[in-house]
């Protein structure tokens, strides 16, 4: 089993999708007009939050002047500031602000990772990549042994969380459970139970149509506190 920062220094370096590489490095290049002042990590980003976690949080991917730009999952876009915002009220982030790496803030018991590291153009991975991607998140899911909830925002994380828990060796106490905001799957191995939320993801496409609100959200999170073992025990 590596540790977090092991895990983390893999993923820097990670090269098995050069042309999101390339992609990567190419907008850090040319910036977004409103960030042309600020220097672009450009790179695959890392996993952010409590070595010690017992709530994962998966995205889909780097956005390419959010994450791409800051080094830290869902910083610096629309989708961080709908994010860590609930976090704050739910009690697992120490601030509701997220602007860069070095902004203090801090996660507790959660940690946040991604199904695919690199930023992919238009917002799309492709299957491939999200294949090359899976054992930096098969890594991750070892290294945090304390882990009882997992919360997939959007359909391909919770296909991603899905597929780690299966490679596992996790039997799912019901049929497949399709996405849906909300949805539910519980999986155990000889190990730990381990409850799966799924949940729209908090895109600007989302939370400015309405398909997401912050009182949907809310609710996803309070489900994860009353699912989590009382006393921080496993």
């Amino acid at each position: 089993m590596r540790s977090l920062n092991a895990i983390e220094t893999a993923v820097v370096r990670c090269t098995r999708c050069p042309e999101l590489r390339a992609y990567a490095a190419h907008v850090a290049r040319e910036k977004k007009r409103a960030h042309r002042d600020c220097d672009y990590w450009g790179k695959p980003v890392p996993a952010f939050g409590d070595p010690h976690a017992r709530v994962l949080i998966v995205g889909l991917a780097p956005g390419a002047h959010g994450s791409n730009r800051t080094g830290r999952p869902f910083t610096g876009d629309g989708s961080g500031a709908f994010l860590y915002p609930a976090l704050h009220r739910a009690g697992f982030a120490s601030q509701p602000q997220a602007t860069g790496r070095d902004d203090g803030l801090t996660l507790r018991d959660c940690l946040i990772t991604a199904a695919l590291r690199c930023a992919p153009p238009q917002n799309k991975p492709t299957p491939a990549e999200l294949r090359n991607c899976l054992p930096h998140l098969l890594a991750e899911f070892d290294a945090l042994p304390d882990v009882r909830v997992i919360v997939a925002l959007g359909a391909i994380a919770f296909a991603a969380v899905s597929r780690v828990l299966r490679a596992r060796g996790f039997v799912f106490d019901a049929a497949p459970v399709k996405f849906a905001h909300g949805a539910e799957l519980r999986a155990t191995n000889s190990k730990r139970l381990v409850a799966a939320i799924a949940s729209y993801h908090p895109s600007r496409q989302n939370t400015n149509t309405g398909k997401l609100t912050a009182g949907m959200f809310d609710a996803i999170f309070e489900k994860v506190k009353s699912l989590l073992p009382r006393g921080g025990g496993s």
